[in-house]
C-alpha cells in the first residue's frame, strides 16, 4: 500500500484520468440552433485549464472562472453547468493545498456570485428557483475548501514527521560519533598511559645499567629485572586493552587498583632514587573506575617525575581515601619530588603532551580538582582530588 502511495504521488496525473473521463463521458446540454462542436469548446478549455493547474494553479483558475463567466452569461451554454462546477471545486482545491488561500478565497467569491448570477438569470425557469443553484454552488466550492485543508494538515503532519525522523536520525548520529570520539580519546589516554610510563622505566633502567656495567653487576642485574618485570606488565596491559578492543568486554588481565600501587613504587625506585608511599583511609566499596582513575594519576605523576626529575631525586606518593559524607567520597591524591642535587634528566624521552592533559581529564571526570607546578626546593608536586558518588 505504500508503494502504491508513493508511485501516486510521483505520477499524480494517474488521478487526473478519471477526472477527464468525467467530462468526456457525456455530450454537452445542446441548445436548439447551436452546433455541437460549438458545444464542447467550453468544454476543451476547462479540461485544458485542469491539466496545468499543477504548474500554473493561478492561470488554472482564471481560465475556469472566465470560461465560467461564458458559460452563465450565454443561453447556450447555460444549462451545461455541471463540468464547469466540478472544475472550479478542482482548481479551489489544488489553491488551498499549495497554500495560496487568499488567490483561493477570491477564486471563491467570483464562483459563488457567479452561481448567485446564474440562479437569477437562468435559474427561474429551473426546478429549486433562484436560491437552489446558488447554495449548490456555494456548498461544493466550501466543501472542496474544508478538504483541501484536512489534505493540507495531513501533508504538513506527515513532512514534520519526516523531519523528526531525520533530526531523530542526525542526533542519533552524532551521539554515535561523540562516543566514538570519546572512546578514541579513551583508548590515546589508556595507550599513553601504558607505553609512556613503560618505556620511561625502560629507557631510563637501561641507561642506568649501561652506566653501572663496568661497577656493580649486582645493581646492573637488579636493573635488568626491574626492565624485564616492566616490559611484562606493559605487555599485560596492552594485550588487556586489545582484548577490550576487540571482544567489548573486559579482558583476562584485571585491571590495575589503588592496592597496586606500592608495587608501581618499588618498580620506579632504584639505588638514587627512593620513593616513598603513604595510603590512609579505606578503599573499600570504591567503585573500580574510581580506583583505576586514581592509580593512572599516580602512575602519569611518577612517569613525569622520572622523564623529568633529575636521577638523585627523591618522591613521595600520599593517597588518602576518605569516608562518605553526603553520599560522596574524596579521594586526596599528592605526588611530590625533590630538585635533587644532580643534572636533569636528558631529553631521551620526548613528551607526548598528554601527561597533564590526561590527569585533568580523568580528575574532571570526577568533578575534582588538579594542581601541578613547582616547589620552593627546585621540585615538582602534583595534587589532584576525586569526588566519588557526588
Amino acid at each position: 500500500m505504500r508503494r502504491l502511495n508513493l508511485w501516486v504521488r510521483t505520477h499524480p496525473w494517474v488521478l487526473d484520468l478519471p477526472v477527464y473521463a468525467y467530462f468526456l463521458s457525456y455530450p454537452p446540454t445542446r441548445t436548439a440552433g447551436w452546433p455541437l462542436e460549438l458545444m464542447w469548446l467550453p468544454i476543451g478549455a476547462l479540461i485544458g485549464a485542469l491539466v496545468v493547474r499543477r504548474r500554473h494553479p493561478e492561470v488554472a483558475a482564471l481560465a475556469v472562472l472566465a470560461v465560467i463567466l461564458v458559460q452563465y452569461t450565454n443561453e447556450g451554454f447555460a444549462y451545461d453547468r455541471g463540468r464547469s462546477e466540478a472544475a472550479t471545486a478542482i482548481v479551489l482545491y489544488t489553491l488551498v493545498v499549495r497554500g495560496k488561500r487568499r488567490f483561493g478565497a477570491v477564486v471563491l467569491l467570483a464562483s459563488s456570485a457567479l452561481g448567485i448570477a446564474w440562479g437569477a438569470t437562468w435559474g427561474v425557469t429551473a426546478q429549486g428557483g433562484v436560491l437552489l443553484p446558488a447554495f449548490a454552488t456555494i456548498a461544493t466550492q466550501v466543501a472542496a475548501w474544508m478538504f483541501a485543508e484536512f489534505v493540507r494538515a495531513r501533508r504538513e503532519l506527515d513532512a514534520e514527521v519526516a523531519l523528526r525522523a531525520v533530526q531523530a536520525e542526525n542526533e542519533r548520529d552524532a551521539l554515535a560519533r561523540a562516543a566514538v570520539a570519546e572512546e578514541r580519546a579513551n583508548i590515546a589516554r589508556e595507550l599513553h598511559d601504558v607505553l609512556a610510563h613503560s618505556v620511561s622505566v625502560i629507557v631510563l633502567n637501561a641507561e642506568g645499567a649501561k652506566l653501572m656495567r663496568h661497577q656493580d653487576t649486582t645493581v646492573v642485574d637488579r636493573t635488568l629485572d626491574t626492565i624485564s618485570r616492566t616490559g611484562r606488565g606493559a605487555l599485560g596491559e596492552l594485550r588487556r586493552l586489545l582484548e577490550v578492543l576487540h571482544a567489548g568486554e573486559a579482558g583476562r588481565a584485571p585491571q590495575p587498583t589503588t592496592a597496586e600501587l606500592r608495587d608501581l613504587v618499588a618498580r620506579l625506585a632504584t639505588g638514587q632514587r627512593k620513593i616513598e608511599v603513604e595510603v590512609t583511609g579505606d578503599d573499600g566499596g570504591l567503585p573500580a573506575s574510581a580506583a583505576l582513575q586514581a592509580y593512572r594519576i599516580v602512575q602519569e605523576a611518577l612517569t613525569n617525575m622520572i622523564k623529568h626529575a633529575p636521577a638523585d631525586a627523591d618522591g613521595r606518593v600520599f593517597v588518602h581515601f576518605g569516608q562518605e559524607r553526603a553520599g560522596s567520597r574524596e579521594i586526596r591524591i599528592e605526588v611530590t619530588n625533590s630538585g635533587g642535587t644532580g643534572a636533569p634528566a636528558p631529553p631521551a624521552l620526548p613528551s607526548s603532551g598528554r601527561g597533564l592533559a590526561g590527569m585533568a581529564q580523568r580528575v574532571d571526570m570526577y568533578h575534582g580538582s588538579l594542581h601541578a607546578g613547582s616547589t620552593e626546593d627546585g621540585g615538582y608536586r602534583v595534587a589532584a582530588t576525586l569526588v566519588v558518588g557526588s
